[in-house]
C-alpha cells in the first residue's frame, strides 16, 4: 500500500496544526510532515506528501524526503492534484493506493483509476488513533519496567 497526501488540502482542515502559522508556511508544512512521519513509524505504510509550488523547493528547516514519506512539489505549470492523480494512476497496478484529499474531483479521477480515498478529517482521525495507541502503549510498557525496578529494588534489600 501506499498513500498519497494532497498536503495543502490536509493542511488547511487540520487547524489545530501549527496554530497561529498561515498555512502555506514553512512551519505548518514541517509540523505536518512530522506528523505524517509518525504515522508511518506507527503504520510501516509509506507515504507520499504533495504540495502545491512552483519553486519546486523545501525551506532548510523542512524534514527532508525519504524513501518512507516522500515530500513532493509540483513545478510551474503542473498542480499536485496532477501528480497524484499521476502517481495514483501508475501505481495501482503494484497495489493498493489510499489518496487522501478533500477535493471531489481529484478524488472522482483517482477512484477511477482504482485507488481508494479518504478525507481529510478521516485521515486526521486515523492519525490521532495511531498516535493514542502509541502513547498508550508507552505507558504500559513503562508501567511494566517501574514494576521490574520495583521489584528488583525489593529483591537487593
Amino acid at each position: 500500500m501506499r498513500i498519497l497526501v494532497d498536503g495543502y488540502s490536509l493542511l488547511h482542515n487540520w487547524q489545530e496544526l501549527a496554530p497561529g502559522k498561515p498555512r502555506y508556511s514553512a512551519a505548518a508544512r514541517s509540523e505536518l510532515i512530522r506528523q505524517v512521519t509518525r504515522y508511518h513509524d506507527a503504520s510501516g505504510v509509506p507515504i507520499t506528501v504533495v504540495f502545491d509550488g512552483a519553486s519546486g523547493l523545501a525551506s532548510a528547516e523542512e524534514p527532508p524526503s525519504t524513501p518512507e514519506v516522500e515530500i513532493l512539489f509540483s513545478q510551474q505549470g503542473q498542480t499536485a492534484d496532477q501528480m497524484i492523480e499521476r502517481a495514483a494512476s501508475r501505481l495501482v497496478a503494484y497495489g493498493e493506493v489510499l489518496v487522501v484529499t478533500d477535493d471531489f474531483a481529484e478524488r472522482d479521477t483517482v477512484s477511477a483509476a482504482g485507488a481508494m480515498v479518504s478525507s481529510c478529517a478521516n485521515f486526521i482521525a486515523t492519525i490521532s488513533s495511531a498516535d493514542a495507541e502509541i502513547q498508550k502503549a508507552v505507558q504500559r510498557h513503562n508501567r511494566s519496567e517501574r514494576n521490574k525496578f520495583k521489584d528488583q529494588s525489593k529483591g537487593l534489600k
